[in-house]
């Protein structure tokens, strides 16, 4: 069995860890080390795991080449939580040709963060 785990690096752990809690429900699942300064989070969202990295020195001007696509229930209703929790909408929601509805937004670090949202009847 193979299964990917996105690692986000970040100079403010606690923040990037509010905002994936508060806006999707992520749950810590790890830690490490127990004690003294955190350096790694792992957190369970749905079916899946994000991990987190304490690092200090994290370029947040620099260039992404990744784009973290979630899957949730309702862009929309999650759209106006965004900036409660910490980040950015880019602009509205969006229906997309594939049966998908897509909202774009940053997270706190400004990394890009895709809501999605299947069209299909009960998918």
């Amino acid at each position: 069995m193979t299964t990917v785990q996105p690692i986000i690096t970040t100079p403010d752990l606690d923040r990037l860890q509010a905002f994936y809690e508060r806006l999707l429900g992520a749950v810590e699942t790890n830690r490490f080390p127990d004690d003294g300064p955190t350096f790694f989070v792992s957190l369970k969202l749905g079916d899946s795991e994000l991990g987190l990295v304490d690092k200090a020195a994290t370029d947040l001007s620099a260039p992404q080449r990744i784009l973290l696509s979630v899957r949730v229930d309702d862009v929309d209703g999650l759209l106006g939580r965004v900036e409660a929790a910490g980040g950015r909408v880019l602009g509205p929601s969006t229906d997309m040709p594939w049966g998908e509805r897509v909202a774009h937004v940053h997270d706190p670090d400004g990394n890009k963060v895709n809501l999605t949202q299947s069209l299909q009847a009960g998918a």
